[in-house]
């Protein structure tokens, strides 16, 4: 480059300096990103798929874990580190680039000089870096030392500058630092990259943990002092923690992981004591909704009673007085019904409708997916034949009223006079389109969370809001029951209806798969029909998997080339495996109509083996399936597998669970063998992998470290009593403007629905 060329990139380089400190002078956490110099158009897309719009999330974008890069070593030891990981420091003496033709191969060689000895450093096909480093250059220095033909290198090491103030303070020698080193100043240059703990963030594809440091050190250096402190401060010093602008510094760039360890306790307190503040919140709000008392008819719920088959468990009949009776109030009923797959809770919920219904008023039942609206559209009407109830059902595409289709805007118009009694659907519900007359009882089957807002859409053009009954066959451990469901009172079904037998459940190694597959024949020759679970739809398809794409199971680390996708296996079950059987396929790409039929016909027992992905985890109900068989089980969480191994079991024939594993030492495929308990399952999940593959950790918005905190039920109960006695003080936040602008903030960004 000439020396005019040179000059100019100075200014340019000088320019953009300038830049970005006049930038940085102006920023605060509401910034967006692309006014940040230095982060361009790329970079911003990349940033946005991690979450982070303004310098606020780039800021609160906490490291996952470190490398302690901190433990520096005289460079006469590295070569005693064959194998090992090191870090070094020291200036570069001589640096070149050798080209290796055969190999297309350019290798950047320097040498690297301490005062106790030199060292061979080497990079491939980096040869840039003769332009990036120069003789007289000190470096932080940390890669894997490395031996071939007996001469001994460092190899491929990360490496951070250390600047030329610095290095200069160091060839002088500094007498004040009672120092006899020429290159011992470097120790106290507060590094990046090498020379301490070092944080690596979550991160995507182009994005890496350097860069991110790269821009989040300097930012952080300006706005640290100027983050508002939000954690009242009689909390703060109770539980000892850290101030805001000493956790968010020792987070990023933590001192020793004590420090780290404090400034993460620190945070994930107040994480947890901002969701028990907006829990708490929602409840007090809520209890100054007016409602309708809806009395409780003895003599209907006697009648409904003596029309079942069965009579109900104790765990039902419980839950059901708890839930007429919480009706009975003047203020709106907020309660989750909680109990094991199949242990009877749609029967619960009947009672709860036919009461409703009976008083006059109406009620709407909501399912995450048309599948299991429909089912509970076809049970409604079967279980309620005898009272004479008005029961429609609005999905999608479809609408029925008494099992006959009905235009939308009739049926619309019927439900908007009151003419529907009950009306099931999906999340159609919702729609503004949807009015109703006199609706007072809204029951949630299988969506964790239902807010106010939700609630106050389908109650609108009413001076009422309707009671709500949210209702879960995911067994919840105490511990989550306490946080996310802290404005819900509770009701437990752990009691399974009598007379169904436990379910033997096998781990079945490779050797073993043939000798299954003949069980699994002589089952379907004696009248039975068998479930087959598989993962995914296709082979090598991460994404587009449709509506058991939140099924998988979250945060693991497999290889997808051992995932037996559904396609493949319904080839190789219906063509070499059972040639003689009917087997069928089911998977959410498939269109409404495709499911529909494939379902009706394994019910009505013209399909012997269907082949499925998670999309039957929930509402499918076949009394003759006796097999659950599950390939690459040890892909699925506890409670995703006690879910699949409850679609059998529910008719009088034995029935059986396999898990189709390489692995026999899995602890969660050997709890499934041991126990049949949800609840127990649950806690074991719990402690296993985490709330988030309980609930659906994509769905919270909370960092996976206050995810895993969740276990911790000291810390929850800590964070909730803490937010109990300010909203008992303050209920409306009026002392703690920062805090109520934070909580705003932070209802945004969870998830719970």
């Amino acid at each position: 480059m000439s020396a005019r060329g040179l000059v100019d990139k100075a200014r340019d380089c000088g320019s953009r300096d300038r830049r970005f400190e006049s930038c940085r002078a102006h920023m605060n956490l509401s910034t967006l990103i692309e006014e940040i110099p230095r982060v361009g158009p790329q970079s911003q897309k990349k940033l946005k798929r991690l979450g982070i719009k303004t310098v606020g999330n780039l800021l609160f974008h906490f490291p996952h874990r470190y490398e302690d890069f901190s433990n520096l070593i005289p460079v006469s030891l590295a070569s005693n580190e064959i194998g090992k990981t090191i870090c070094i420091q020291g200036k570069i003496t001589g640096i070149k680039n050798i080209r290796i033709f055969k190999r297309r191969m350019t290798i950047t060689e320097a040498l690297l000089q301490d005062e106790t000895g030199t060292l061979r450093i080497t990079w491939f096909n980096q040869p840039y870096l003769i332009n990036t480093f120069k003789p007289g250059d000190f470096l932080f220095l940390a890669g894997k030392m490395a031996s071939k033909n007996g001469k001994r290198y460092l190899s491929a090491p990360s490496y951070e500058k250390i600047p030329a103030q610095f290095a200069k303070l160091e060839e002088k020698g500094d007498e004040s630092k009672d120092s006899s080193s020429p290159f011992a100043g470097a120790r106290v240059y507060d590094s990046t990259h090498i020379g301490r703990l070092v944080p690596v963030y979550p991160e995507t594809e182009g994005m890496s943990s350097r860069w991110l440091r790269f821009i989040i050190k300097p930012i952080l250096i300006k706005l640290k002092n100027d983050i508002p402190e939000t954690l009242p401060e009689e909390i703060r010093k109770k539980n000892n923690l850290l101030e805001i602008k000493k956790a968010i510094w020792q987070i990023h760039f933590p001192d020793s992981l004590q420090e780290a360890e404090s400034a993460k306790k620190r945070f994930v307190f107040e994480e947890l004591f901002n969701l028990s503040l907006m829990i708490l919140k929602e409840k007090i709000t809520l209890a100054k909704e007016k409602t309708k008392s809806i009395p409780l008819n003895l003599d209907v719920i006697k009648k409904f009673l003596d029309l079942l088959p069965f009579e109900l468990t104790s765990d039902q009949k419980k839950s059901a007085w708890q839930i007429l009776k919480d009706m009975e109030r003047p203020m709106p009923m907020n309660r989750l019904l909680n109990g094991d797959v199949g242990s009877g809770k749609t029967v619960v919920a009947i009672m709860a409708m036919l009461n409703t219904t009976k008083a006059g008023f109406q009620a709407a039942l909501m399912a995450p997916t048309e599948i299991l609206a429909k089912q509970h559209y076809k049970t409604l009407t079967a279980a309620l034949k005898k009272f004479k109830l008005k029961i429609g059902l609005i999905t999608g595409k479809e609408n029925f009223v008494d099992g006959k289709k009905l235009k939308r805007n009739k049926l619309l118009k019927k439900t908007k006079e009151g003419e529907i009694d009950i009306l099931v659907g999906t999340h159609s519900l919702v729609q503004k389109t949807v009015v109703f007359k006199k609706l007072a009882l809204v029951i949630i089957d299988e969506q964790h969370r239902f807010g106010i807002e939700q609630r106050m859409n389908l109650a609108r053009k009413q001076n009422f809001s309707p009671h709500l009954l949210s209702m879960s066959a995911t067994p919840i451990p105490r511990t989550l029951a306490l946080t996310i469901y802290g404005d819900l009172d509770l009701s437990l079904i752990k009691e399974m209806p009598k007379g169904r037998k436990k379910i033997i459940t096998k781990i079945i190694p490779p050797e073993k798969r043939g000798e299954t597959y003949d069980f699994i024949g002589k089952e379907v020759k004696s009248g039975r029909q068998i479930f087959v679970i598989c993962p995914r739809i296709e082979p090598g398809a991460k994404k587009g998997l449709g509506e058991e794409q939140s099924s998988l199971a979250h945060g693991q680390e497999f290889s997808w080339a051992e995932v037996k996708a559904v396609k493949e296996e319904y080839k190789k079950l219906s063509k070499d495996i059972f040639p003689d059987l009917n087997v069928a396929m089911l998977h959410g790409k498939m269109k409404v109509e495709e499911k529909e039929k494939v379902l009706k016909s394994f019910k009505n027992g013209r399909t012997d083996i269907l082949v499925s992905t998670s999309v039957i985890e929930v509402g499918i109900d076949f009394a003759n399936a006796t097999i659950m068989m599950i390939e690459g089980a040890n892909k699925f969480g506890l409670a995703q597998l006690h879910q699949f191994r409850g679609r059998v079991g529910r008719g009088e024939h034995q029935s059986y669970c396999f898990l189709f594993s390489e692995s026999l030492s899995n602890p969660r495929l050997r709890a499934m063998t041991i126990s049949q308990d949800g609840f127990e399952l649950a806690e074991k999940d719990l402690k296993l992998r985490g709330p988030g593959d309980l609930t659906g950790q994509r769905q919270w918005g909370l960092p996976d470290f206050v995810m895993a905190s969740l276990k911790d039920i000291d810390l929850v109960e800590k964070t909730r009593m803490a937010a109990k006695e300010i909203l008992r003080k303050d209920p409306e936040l009026k002392n703690f403007p920062l805090l109520r602008e934070k909580l705003e903030g932070f209802q945004k960004k969870i998830h719970l629905e």
